[in-house]
């Protein structure tokens, strides 16, 4: 069975001891494979932003791994909840950066789990003219600071 599959079957299980009644795509999309979940009761599965559907797509990692360790990590969406959050987040991203070269203070944003601080990093790698720092530490939710990259002495 392909890691895929196992993830897919690890979640339908998850889901039917929960009681939905759900139905599972498997998707590729740019961040590896995407399992995506259609079902009425989508509102239950995802959670408060998203809280229940990072739930479920730790779990799944997690006993997948246990599965077969080198599997690659699995993302679990509903309703193409994920890819909106996304597509907002990255306007959020770019406006505070606009910000940052506008007035030169750094920006902080509101606290994201490591997923979204690596969305976070990765969007804004490509501008030369801000740097984005995530603190230190073993919390879930971190903010990320956006400043003005610091012209490098010669």
């Amino acid at each position: 069975m392909t890691t895929v599959e196992t993830a897919n079957k690890i979640l339908d299980t998850m889901l039917g001891h929960l009681g939905f009644t759900v139905t599972i795509e498997a998707e590729d999309t740019s961040d590896g494979p995407c399992l995506q979940i259609h079902s009425a009761e989508s509102k239950a599965i995802i959670g408060n932003d998203g809280d229940r559907l990072d739930d479920l797509q730790y779990l799944v990692n997690r006993i997948l791994r246990r599965y077969q360790p080198d599997a690659i990590r699995v993302k679990v969406d509903c309703g193409h909840f994920r890819s909106l959050q996304e597509d907002r987040l990255q306007e959020e991203i770019l406006s505070a950066a606009e910000r940052v070269k506008a007035s030169g203070k750094p920006v902080q944003i509101r606290p994201l789990n490591a997923y979204y601080r690596r969305l976070v990093h990765n969007i804004l790698a490509a501008d030369a003219e801000v740097v984005s720092h995530s603190p230190g530490g073993d919390d879930r939710l971190k903010r990320i600071t956006i400043s003005a990259k610091q012209p490098s002495a010669s």
